[in-house]
């Protein structure tokens, strides 16, 4: 499967991205933005581990975010359990020399056009760290709204951080 628009392409993970995926990952400033399950330093071994977790995902809810025929990043989401069923979290990351590409903004339109589509889901959302305004920015480009904020509920760097959380809602159950 693979989901596409202009040069940006979402598709399976697959072993030959290990390599990339560690040195687009092992840096620091992508490290803070997200929790502390995502390592650093983001070693060959962590790139290879996390690959074959993803290998059979059916349906596919990780995708690796190809710009121009390269891997650059990966998206993904995390369905909800019980009554949360039909929502989702979502999460991202994209290497450093591909950020402020629109890149994020056209893979986040494409992966929640995926989830609303052909996953059924009625909300996805995330919580992002009160200092990664850049992450603020692509969810409003791509019509997320701001939900609340979780009063210094993230402990990252050592620091009690708030963080902003968001949410989209699939067109049809829009009020």
């Amino acid at each position: 499967m693979q989901l596409s628009e202009g040069n940006i392409s979402l598709r399976r993970l697959r072993e030959n991205d290990a390599a990339r995926m560690a040195r687009l990952a092992n840096n620091e400033k992508i490290s803070r933005n997200l929790r502390d399950g995502f390592p650093h330093p983001y070693t060959l071994a962590d790139a290879i581990t996390f690959i074959n977790n993803c290998r059979d995902q059916d349906p596919l809810t990780t995708f690796a975010i190809e710009y121009q025929g390269e891997y650059v990043g990966n998206i993904g989401i995390f369905p909800g359990q019980d009554v949360y069923r039909k929502s989702a979290e979502i999460g991202y990351f994209i290497g450093e020399p591909y950020w402020n590409k629109g890149i994020v903004t056209t893979a986040l339109n494409l992966i929640t056009d995926y989830c609303f589509r052909e996953l059924d889901l009625i909300r996805l959302f995330t919580g992002v760290f009160e200092y990664n305004t850049a992450s603020m920015r692509v969810l409003e480009k791509c019509g997320f709204e701001k939900d609340c904020v979780f009063k210094k509920s993230v402990f990252k760097q050592e620091k009690i951080w708030d963080e902003v959380r968001f949410s989209k809602i699939h067109p049809d159950y829009l009020d």
